[in-house]
C-alpha cells in the first residue's frame, strides 16, 4: 500500500521564505486570486517577502456583475495596499516598511473555458471532482501566465478557505508547474490563522464578500441548502 505522506504547505512556505531572507532577495511571484477577501491576508504576509503581480482568473464566476463586482474589489484593496507603501503607513497592519508594491493582471474572462472544462459534472456537489476540474483549469492558465511573463513562482489564495483542500490544489499547482517550467510556492493561508486574518482585514477595508464560491452551481446548491435549513426550522415550530 502506497504511504501517504502529510506535507505541512504553511512551513514548507516558511522555509522557502527563510531561505530567500538568507540570499537578500525578493522573487517575482504571480499570486492567483479568487477574491480581495481570500487575498487580503495573503497579500498582507507576502508582500514583504515577494515582488508580487496578483493575477485574476476566475471564468467560474458565471454571473457577470458579480465577476465584475470581484475584480473591482481586488483592484481596490490593491490600490490601498500599495498606498500604504507609498506612505509609510502601516497601521493596524501585520507588515511593515518591507512590504512592496504589487502588481495586478486581469485574465481573460470567458465562461465557456470553465463550462467546457466541467462538462457532465454540472450536479456534482460542492468538493468534488468539478471542482478539481476548475482548480486544474485556474492554476493552469496562472503556470502559463507565469512562465510567458518570465516569473520565479506562481501560487494561488485558494489554500486560505476552509472549505479547499490544501493538498490537492497543492499537488494541482506543482503538476502545472512541471507542465510550463515554472516553480509553485507551497501553500496553506488558511495556516497560523489566515483565514480568521482574513476576515479582520475584510472588515478593515470594507470588502464585498460573497458567500459562494463563484459558479453558478455552487450559488444554486447553496441556496437550496439554505430553502431545506429555513424549511426545517418552519417544521421545527410547529411540532412545538
Amino acid at each position: 500500500m502506497e504511504k501517504i505522506v502529510n506535507i505541512n504547505y504553511a512551513k514548507e512556505l516558511e522555509k522557502r521564505i527563510q531561505q530567500f531572507q538568507k540570499e537578500g532577495r525578493f522573487p517575482r511571484l504571480l499570486l492567483h486570486a479568487c477574491c480581495a477577501p481570500c487575498s487580503s491576508y495573503c497579500l498582507e504576509y507576502l508582500r514583504q517577502y515577494f515582488d508580487i503581480t496578483v493575477f485574476f482568473y476566475n471564468p467560474n464566476i458565471m454571473n457577470e456583475p458579480e465577476y465584475r463586482k470581484r475584480v473591482e474589489e481586488e483592484k481596490r484593496l490593491i490600490a490601498e495596499y500599495n498606498r500604504q507603501v507609498e506612505t509609510g503607513d502601516f497601521e493596524g497592519m501585520n507588515s511593515d516598511e518591507g512590504a512592496r508594491k504589487i502588481e495586478i493582471i486581469e485574465g481573460d474572462y470567458i465562461v465557456s473555458d470553465y463550462l467546457e472544462a466541467v462538462k457532465g459534472l454540472e450536479n456534482c456537489t460542492e468538493g468534488g471532482e468539478r471542482c478539481t476540474r476548475c482548480f486544474e483549469l485556474r492554476l493552469e492558465e496562472s503556470a502559463r501566465i507565469a512562465k510567458e511573463h518570465s516569473f520565479e513562482f506562481f501560487t494561488t489564495t485558494l489554500t486560505i478557505s476552509p472549505l479547499k483542500d490544501a493538498a490537492r490544489l497543492n499537488r494541482i499547482g506543482n503538476e502545472m508547474g512541471e507542465k510550463y517550467g515554472v516553480s509553485f510556492l507551497p501553500s496553506d493561508f488558511k495556516k497560523k490563522d489566515g483565514y480568521k486574518r482574513s476576515i479582520e482585514l475584510s472588515h478593515k477595508f470594507d470588502l464585498y464578500r460573497q458567500d459562494f464560491c463563484g459558479c453558478e452551481f455552487s450559488r444554486l446548491e447553496r441556496e437550496s441548502q439554505e430553502r431545506e435549513r429555513q424549511e426545517q426550522g418552519e417544521n421545527g415550530r410547529k411540532h412545538l
